[in-house]
């Protein structure tokens, strides 16, 4: 990648599983992900770790040791591994969200 500015409209959207989709951007190891879920997503455990920010709505993500609620503006550190499992649910029609992630 030679370039600074990443146009997202001109990125398809693609759908890891159902009520998720995602435009994803590769340089080298480094993955830009901007990140749509809706109150449809599938339920799952994920143990990738995510460092992003929620750009709007509000959703709660489950953790082995309970539930916190991410809204707009939040910032979101999640490290990777089975100790930090989570899973995520939409509290509004639409949670849009950017993660930087280490592929």
């Amino acid at each position: 990648m030679n370039q600074y500015r990443i146009t997202f409209a001109d990125v398809d959207w693609e759908s890891p599983i159902p009520g998720v989709r995602h435009k994803i951007v590769v340089d080298g190891d480094v993955k830009l992900r901007l990140v749509e879920y809706y109150p449809d997503m599938a339920p799952h455990w994920c143990t990738v770790g995510h460092v992003g920010q929620i750009l709007e709505g509000s959703f709660e993500i489950e953790f082995n040791d309970g539930i916190q609620v991410f809204e707009q503006g939040d910032g979101v550190m999640i490290p990777s591994g089975e100790e930090h499992r989570h899973r995520a649910r939409a509290l509004t029609d639409v949670v849009r969200a950017i993660f930087v992630e280490k592929i």
